[in-house]
């Protein structure tokens, strides 16, 4: 069952001399509970792709479709809590907010809609990523890789249908960064999440469950 459809997709940026083309009629499909990694040069459109999927942008053409919803037919409020409750969002930057302990960080996007958690998904989770013991620490305390694992584990708290990563790991060093992608591999896993993952790493591409080549826009190979 494929949870992302995209069909004669395009992006533009500026217009006339100053044109960009960031994405250029790009159409494929991505299937349910599996870990696509998209990969491609700074500039090839990838982190475009990502944005579009998770509502970030609207389209200059073509659809989105992600779990059975066109995004293009929602307005700003309705994605905004689309993206809220369904997609869980790991970016390069932790983006933890210095003022709130691990478990706070973690817990934050439940509190924007007054839900409780579910404390033994919560346990199990952060359980998995390393985090027990570190819960009452504020994000300084940690290193890198830790507050990396505390952004990965506040995208996966609500339960969102996919993850969308953007060279979570490119400020690490290989051992790190095949670390970290590891551990989100084996969470979707264990979870039965979907895992939508930009890199230019093609090493650590190699762990996903297929890999789509973009170029200038394109797709080039899936």
């Amino acid at each position: 069952m494929d949870i992302v459809q995209i069909k004669r997709l395009k992006k533009y940026f500026g217009e006339g001399a100053r044109l960009v083309k960031a994405l250029d009629g790009v159409t494929l499909s991505m299937e349910k509970g599996k870990f696509t990694a998209v990969v491609g040069a700074s500039g090839s459109g990838k982190t475009t792709l990502l944005n579009l999927i998770g509502g970030l942008y609207t389209p200059t053409e073509g659809t989105v479709i992600v779990n059975g919803i066109d995004l293009a037919r929602l307005s700003e409020d309705q994605r905004t809590i689309f993206r809220r409750r369904n997609i869980g969002f790991v970016f390069q930057r932790y983006h933890l907010v210095p003022e709130l302990t691990v478990e706070e960080n973690i817990l934050f996007p439940l509190a924007l809609d007054n839900l409780r958690p579910d404390r033994d998904y919560f346990f199990r989770l952060t359980d998995m990523l390393g985090l027990d013991g570190r819960l009452k620490d504020y994000p300084y305390m940690l290193s890198g890789g830790a507050q990396q694992c505390a952004a990965i584990a506040r995208a996966f708290i609500t339960k969102p249908s996919i993850i969308l990563a953007d060279e979570p790991t490119g400020s690490f060093d290989i051992k790190t960064s095949q670390n970290i992608s590891g551990m989100m591999k084996a969470v979707t896993e264990n979870f039965r999440q979907t895992l939508i993952l930009i890199t230019h790493n093609q090493e650590l591409s190699q762990l996903a469950d297929r890999v789509i080549h973009i170029q200038n826009g394109r797709v080039v190979s899936s």
